[in-house]
């Protein structure tokens, strides 16, 4: 009878019979795979720089253009702000020509700022929508606009869902109070006495020391005596 190995046994037996792998016959046979690979990420890394390069040479471009098209919105000069100029672009032209910008998403604020200053409501709606650079500030300001312009339209119920985002949108002391006061006028024209009250009194527990406060506590003694 054979005598049964040992687990030592058994792997050095395993270790020493085992053919070795071989490495360079396995290099030599991949060899045109390999060089795929390594072209692949090269011409990744290439593309990443290529494209970074690209996008910082759009938004120093887009910003010289950003800069005397804002000058003009705040000069009141609408339509300079958004046509532009012979030497520089107006607003429309920025966001058309670098909308994957920085700069192109500031002017689509300040585009729709300059609608809404010339009576293009629905205008200004569509690029405020579309509007989106992180800032929190700013962001809640744009919100507030699309309702201003959707109770130009008279459209309210659109007009509180955007008070309403602007409210929730990382409320503050400076500016949220405002967006309240406006939630409750529109509540009050659509005869919604209730929520309107609900928001002045929001207004007046969460913010007493804001400037709305005081007339958020007049406005809501208004609507508790009508409904006496």
């Amino acid at each position: 009878m054979s005598k049964v190995k040992t687990n030592a046994e058994l792997l050095n037996t395993t270790a020493t019979t085992q053919k070795p792998f071989d490495t360079e016959g396995f290099i030599a046979r991949y060899r045109n795979l390999f060089l795929i690979i390594a072209g692949a990420i090269a011409a990744g890394v290439l593309l990443y720089f290529a494209y970074n390069y690209y996008a910082n040479q759009q938004e120093q471009e887009a910003q010289k253009d950003l800069f005397p098209a804002v000058y003009f919105a705040e000069a009141d000069s609408m339509k300079l702000a958004l046509k532009g100029t012979k030497n520089y672009r107006g607003l429309e032209r920025i966001i058309k020509d670098y909308p994957n910008t920085k700069a192109g998403m500031q002017a689509r604020f300040y585009a729709g700022v300059a609608y809404m200053k010339e009576g293009k409501f629905q205008k200004a709606i569509d690029e405020l929508k579309q509007f989106n650079l992180g800032d929190q500030l700013v962001q809640a300001r744009a919100y507030s606009l699309v309702g201003d312009a959707y109770v130009e339209l008279n459209k309210l119920e659109d007009a509180v869902s955007y008070y309403n985002k602007a409210v929730n949108h990382q409320p503050n002391e400076f500016f949220t109070p405002a967006y309240m006061m406006k939630l409750g006028l529109v509540y009050e024209l659509q005869k919604k006495s209730k929520d309107a009250i609900d928001i002045y009194n929001k207004v007046v527990l969460d913010y007493p020391t804001s400037n709305e406060a005081t007339n958020a506590k007049k406005y809501k003694a208004r609507l508790e005596a009508m409904q006496k």
